[in-house]
């Protein structure tokens, strides 16, 4: 007969151990995490708002930019690259936590 230890582990306690990578990093610029139970608590609400504005502005940027590149002076074009690069990056973070990245795709996490 085997130990308490060796027994598996109730789903439920799987659950809690699950990791979602936040879409903000903490002052030092590391990877934050929340270890959640998906039950839809006050910071897994916080995180999914801020992704929700993320993607939105993202989306306004791209539109912004859509119209502006044809005739943009060099000043301007440089600023929107500089915004389209964060839209781009906490996209890619979203979809990272979401677990939507191809499993082969070998990459540093994003800090």
């Amino acid at each position: 007969m085997g130990s308490e230890s060796d027994a598996p582990e109730p789903q439920t306690a799987k659950a809690l151990r699950s990791a979602r990578l936040l879409p903000w990093t903490t002052p030092e610029s590391k990877p934050c995490y929340l270890i959640t139970d998906d039950r839809g608590g006050p910071v897994s609400r916080l995180a999914d708002a801020t992704e929700a504005v993320q993607l939105g502005m993202g989306a306004q940027l791209l539109s912004h930019a859509r119209h502006l590149l044809p005739s943009a002076p060099e000043g301007e074009l440089r600023f929107l690259a500089e915004r389209l690069t964060e839209a781009l990056h906490d996209a890619l973070r979203i979809a990272e936590s979401r677990g939507q990245k191809k499993p082969d795709q070998a990459r540093k996490p994003f800090p």
